[in-house]
């Protein structure tokens, strides 16, 4: 039994060392107008100098404007209240299009649990608004897909959105 739960307790520190191995913060650096854009773990986050409803607002719009499919959208902060629990301002936008989704897929099949594609919207502790959504080629790292084109293509498209919606 004290073999077991020491062999437990290493493997729990080797599999969180691997995690800060993967790396934490991959850098930080001026997006589009200005942005600050930030990236960890395949999360690409640009500040928008929006509130967080009306950045949502926006990322709506232009989903739609590009003819993507508005799959959901879900407004965590008003689920917690609903609980009597208190969040900050926290939404999510769930869109696709199978042009898009289905060549990733071909690539790494698993992405599918990553998709359609999905973007977020909070406001920090200091107030400040970001919007975040998933790096589509660190998800085909993570789905074990190392050379997969379409992702840079659907990254692109991505990085146009969001700089629409956070520009002034």
């Amino acid at each position: 039994m004290h073999i077991t739960r020491s062999l437990a307790l290493a493997l729990g520190a080797l599999l969180l060392a691997g995690c800060g191995a993967m790396g934490g913060h991959h850098g930080t650096g001026q997006g589009h107008g200005g942005n600050r854009t930030t990236a960890t773990h395949g999360l690409i986050a640009l500040q928008s100098p929006h509130t967080p409803a009306e950045t949502m607002s926006r990322l709506e719009a232009e989903v739609k404007r590009r003819n993507l499919a508005v799959v959901a959208r879900i407004d965590h902060a008003a689920a917690a209240q609903r609980i009597g629990q208190a969040l900050r301002p926290t939404e999510l936008l769930v869109f696709g299009n199978p042009q898009a989704g289905t060549p990733l897929m071909q690539c790494a099949q698993l992405t599918g649990i990553d998709l359609p594609m999905k973007a977020l919207v909070w406001a920090d502790a200091a107030g400040q608004t970001w919007l975040g959504y998933n790096d589509p080629q660190w998800l085909m790292h993570r789905h074990g897909s190392r050379d997969c084109p379409p992702a840079e293509q659907v990254g692109k498209a991505l990085a146009a959105i969001a700089a629409a919606v956070v520009a002034r």
